[in-house]
Parts: C-alpha cells; sequence; structure tokens
C-alpha cells in the first residue's frame, strides 16, 4: 500500500497525471484509515472496552482529508486543462495500477474475513473501501492505458473525474457514518 502511495504521487506528478495523483491521494488516507484500524484492534485487544475516542478521532480526520482531497485534485485538474497541461504517458503508472487489480481484491477478502472472525465493524468497513480501490484502480488503468497506447491526453482528465466520484462517494458515505454512530450513542 505504501508503494502504492508513494508511486502514484510520485510519478503522477512526473507525468502531469491528475489521475494518478488523484488514486495516490485516496490511497494516501486509506492507508492513515487501515492503520487506524488496525490500532484499534491492538487496543481492543489488550482491553476489553470498545475502538472509543481515538478511532472516532481518526475516523473524522480521515473523513476531512477524503473531503479535501476533492477540491485540491479536481481544482488542479481543472486548471492544468485550462492552462493546457497534457499528461504524459506512464509505463510505470500502468504497473502501479495493475498491482492494485491484483493486490485490492486480496486485501478486501481478507480485510472481510479478520472482520467477520473477530467481529469488527471498523474493519468489515475498511474492506470495502478496497473494493472502492479496484474500481478507482480500473479507472486509472483505462485513463493511463489510453494515454499511452492511444495518445488519449484527455483520458487522465476523465480518469480524474472517475476517480474523484469515487472518492466524493467515499466522503459522503463516510460523513453519514460518523453521523449515523453519533446519533446511536447520544
Amino acid at each position: 500500500m505504501t508503494i502504492e502511495v508513494l508511486g502514484s504521487i510520485g510519478v503522477g506528478q512526473i507525468a502531469g497525471s491528475f489521475a494518478l495523483l488523484a488514486f495516490g491521494g485516496d490511497s494516501l488516507i486509506e492507508l492513515i484509515s487501515g492503520l487506524a484500524v488496525l490500532g484499534g484492534l491492538r487496543r481492543d485487544s489488550s482491553r476489553s472496552s470498545g475502538l472509543g475516542k481515538d478511532n472516532k478521532t481518526t475516523e473524522q480526520f480521515t473523513s476531512l482529508l477524503l473531503f479535501a482531497l476533492i477540491p485540491v485534485i479536481g481544482l488542479g485538474a481543472v486548471y492544468s486543462y485550462l492552462t493546457g497541461l497534457k499528461p504524459e504517458g506512464s509505463p510505470i503508472g500502468i504497473v502501479i495500477a495493475i498491482g492494485a487489480l491484483i493486490v485490492m481484491p486480496y486485501l478486501y477478502v481478507q480485510k472481510k474475513r479478520i472482520g467477520r472472525e473477530t467481529r469488527s465493524l471498523s474493519l468489515s468497513m475498511d474492506a470495502i473501501e478496497s473494493i472502492t480501490c479496484i474500481f478507482m484502480a480500473i479507472a486509472l488503468l483505462g485513463g493511463l492505458l489510453a494515454e499511452y497506447f492511444l495518445g488519449l491526453w484527455w483520458a487522465d482528465y476523465l480518469a480524474t473525474g472517475v476517480i474523484l466520484a469515487f472518492v466524493a462517494r467515499e466522503a459522503l458515505e463516510s460523513y453519514h457514518e460518523l453521523h449515523e454512530e453519533g446519533a446511536v450513542h447520544v
């Protein structure tokens, strides 16, 4: 996952690909979320109380990051499009997208299985983020392939739009989940 984050963001900057940057930004937020879930599971195993305030704060932070990612990538992509920046094809970006398509289904299955075994709702919900990442990787791969092999530079902007739609959906879902939890605990 760390390779996916660093590779997507680094290669995205070099190639001028906002699709890679958006994918890397979302992957970074997923990594933070996954680490928070792992930390919560470790705390749970050492004490019998629930995930508590630490997990709630982390969920709020990752939700905020998702919302912040939308205008940063979206406005950056619009600005670069209007100024005439044409992203370059990226074979390394294609490899990163293919790698994500190989790894994410495995992560989904494992997170789902462990979430079921430990009865961890947060891990089961984190597994769903892996499914979203699969769809984003498909959009990224399609845009990068069209750009590299067909010279369709605008496919990067189309892929960026699809990825941002998924990020916006994730952000809204996390917002609703946080508020539903708050309503249940009040």
